[in-house]
């Protein structure tokens, strides 16, 4: 008997992993189909990028897509974004899959046929329009998996929800918008999201190369102001003066050592960073006030409160040694908490990916104090953030433009894998054993 249940507890093992490797089969070859229009789409996307909240074009071509394949979808959430809904033939949970879809200020340098020559206004000023970060690549390759997983929803065991989301890289002024947005309109339930999932290209890692971390991957960011107020007098009688220039001076002096002092560099990176001053307008005159702005980055939540701590109390205090006062506020327009990849979903889905790409093409990566509000999501439900290589093979990262400038590129044979590695992380979490 004790015979005959080995064989059998084998049988059943062995039938499990044959029927995930054939999943995993049809996803490759699905993926090799679907590749030249991923391309297509992502060319598309890339001559006609669409700012924040803006992205109308795009979301109307998202839309058609999904609706093509199937899915239920849903338009307009949270301004510009669309959500599509596909049921699998059986029961199971729910995978959110994200891709973003808005570009960026800036006037494109690369000479490609499909180069960006879209201008438009951006806080009064005419600007270039580039998708310099990547996210017309996450749409189109979330189409794709879209097209793959639609082919296989009889053998899916749950749901998988497609958030296309507008304005990550920051909404317009005076607006609500991004992944911050989406969750208050509820993106997440009806039906309620198990587990979120999602990529960001990236043009200083080699293509066929997926990088990882758990726990802080991205760092949280706060940008601050700080309004410094003395007292004006003639530039030629300073000591008539309560100087804020001079203040200022103090205060960006005194903030520096808040990371090299308090932060355990050992553990986790912090930032603090002031990137604008204004003051006055002529060279005689010492002006009444102030302003900084400035950002702050943390790869904890503990971390993060002890930075916007300390700026307070050394702006407000250096100010008040000098007879001026300092107020401080952070955030003053925006909060993007860290991007934070749940470590035992993070181990679960590992060898997910390295049967996906290759055990020694999935790198463990240093945390980054760049930031991302898919952290929205994950402050919600656990979530895994990876990084896809879009660097031609043998160039020097060095040497490769960096995201948000105008010669940033991005080589597309890496799209098939990002393709692959997504649709598999869907049918992986759905078959793996439930704890």
């Amino acid at each position: 008997m004790r015979k005959v249940l080995l064989l059998s507890c084998l049988t059943v093992s062995i039938a499990s992993f044959g029927q995930n490797d054939l999943l995993r089969n049809n996803v490759k070859q699905l993926a090799d189909k679907v590749e030249p229009k991923v391309i297509e789409w992502r060319r598309d996307f890339h001559a006609h990028p669409e700012l924040g909240n803006n992205e109308v074009r795009t979301a109307g071509i998202i839309a058609k897509h999904l609706q093509s394949l199937g899915i239920e979808v849903k338009t307009g959430v949270a301004k510009t974004g669309v959500v599509g809904i596909l049921k699998g033939g059986k029961p199971g949970p729910v995978v959110a899959l994200r891709a973003d879809m808005d570009a960026l200020p800036v006037i494109e340098r690369v000479p490609l046929p499909f180069a960006s020559k879209v201008k438009t206004t951006y806080n009064g000023q005419e600007v270039g329009v580039m998708h310099a970060c990547g996210h017309d690549t996450h749409v189109a390759m979330l189409m794709g998996v879209a097209e793959v997983l639609a082919a296989m929803k009889k053998d899916l065991k749950g749901t998988v929800k497609f958030i296309f989301q507008p304005a990550e890289e920051g909404a317009p002024v005076g607006e609500e918008g991004g992944a911050q947005l989406m969750v208050k309109e509820g993106v997440l339930e009806n039906p309620k999201v198990d587990v979120v999932f999602g990529l960001h290209i990236n043009s200083q890692t080699e293509v066929g190369k997926i990088t990882y971390r758990p726990g802080g991957t991205m760092a949280s960011v706060n940008d601050m102001k700080i309004t410094i107020k003395g007292k004006s007098a003639h530039g030629a009688y300073p000591w008539s003066s309560i100087d804020p220039i001079v203040v200022a001076a103090q205060i960006i002096n005194n903030l520096q050592p808040i990371v090299s002092r308090n932060l355990n560099v050992t553990e986790n990176a912090g930032v603090v960073t002031i990137g604008s001053i204004h003051g006055g307008n002529r060279s005689n005159i010492i002006p009444e006030q102030v302003e900084m702005l400035g950002t702050v980055r943390a790869l904890s939540n503990e971390d993060e409160a002890m930075l916007i701590a300390n700026i307070k109390r050394i702006a407000t205090k250096t100010a008040e040694a000098s007879g001026a006062t300092a107020e401080v506020i952070i955030p003053y327009t925006s909060h993007y908490p860290v991007t934070f990849n749940d470590v035992a979903l993070t181990e679960k889905m590992l060898p997910s990916l390295r049967k996906t790409a290759g055990a020694d093409n999935v790198v463990l990566r240093p945390a980054v104090t760049g930031a991302e509000d898919f952290s929205f999501f994950q402050e919600k439900v656990p979530g895994l953030f990876i990084f896809l290589g879009g660097m031609p093979k043998g160039k020097d990262p060095q040497t490769a433009a960096s995201h948000h400038t105008p010669d940033f590129f991005i080589d597309e044979s890496g799209f098939k894998l990002g393709v692959n590695a997504m649709s598999n992380l869907v049918l992986d979490y759905m078959e793996a054993p439930k704890k």
